[in-house]
């Protein structure tokens, strides 16, 4: 778990990446949105609905280290640039510097993040599946998708050829099981009904699966960089379907 902390989060310290830390990907998510989802029904009593919103992104950043928001940026470079190879998609995920899709797609993100949560009664459970959704299929594509550099951190968690991929394939979907049957039974108080959380839920596994094809379409296979981003633009497509008026 604590491998998993320190890849997911500041969370953790220095620690070896290990196949063995993914099954307690969406542990973390969950205990992550969790937190955040307080934070936000906290503040909600106190400020306004977008200036709370806006401290619970605040928060989950501040936990993440903002990693995430910086393989968003990185990926965004790299991955939506036009007429590059492969390798020097690469190379401009590497570079410190930042361009405009990554300027563009981070405010995109961070505003649709904000007002999506400002549009919603605070629920601290929904944001606690939607953040255990995005950790597992993280954990999924590491198991299932090719690493597309040589070599890199994102590539310590997987072992392609290890028997224990079906072990974490299951653990990964009874966690996040459990994860949603937890939210089922507190939902309702918070006014998150099935049909939300099921909105919710796939739409972020179709936003992160639309991520990871274009990765692998541009670049081969997936990065730490892609994972964050992938992670990130999942969540916020969820919350967008959840705050949609159906």
């Amino acid at each position: 778990m604590r491998a998993a902390l320190a890849f997911l989060t500041c969370l953790g310290g220095p620690v070896t990446p290990t196949p063995k830390a993914l099954p307690w990907f969406p542990v973390v998510g969950a205990g992550l949105g969790f937190g955040v989802g307080g934070i936000w029904w906290l503040a909600e009593g106190i400020w306004p609905p977008l200036l709370a919103a806006a401290l619970a992104v605040s928060v989950d950043l501040a936990i993440t280290g903002m990693l995430h928001l910086d393989g968003l940026a990185d990926s965004a470079d790299g991955l939506l640039a036009h007429g590059l190879d492969p390798a020097r998609r690469l190379e401009v995920m590497a570079e410190p510097t930042t361009g405009a899709f990554a300027l563009a797609t981070v405010a995109l993100v961070l505003v649709l993040r904000i007002t999506a949560l400002a549009a919603l009664t605070p629920a601290p459970m929904l944001v606690a599946v939607l953040w255990a959704t995005s950790r597992a299929a993280m954990a999924l594509a590491v198991q299932s998708q090719p690493y597309a550099r040589a070599r890199g951190l994102a590539s310590s968690f997987r072992d392609p050829a290890s028997s224990a991929r079906p072990v974490v394939g299951v653990s990964l979907v009874v966690g996040l099981v459990l994860v949603l049957a937890a939210a089922l039974a507190w939902g309702d108080g918070q006014g998150v009904g099935v049909a939300d959380l099921a909105a919710g839920v796939l739409s972020a596994a179709l936003a992160f699966g639309g991520v990871t094809m274009l990765a692998r379409r541009r670049i081969g296979g997936y990065t730490g960089d892609v994972l964050g981003a992938a992670g990130m633009v999942a969540e916020t497509a969820g919350l967008i379907a959840v705050a949609a008026r159906w």
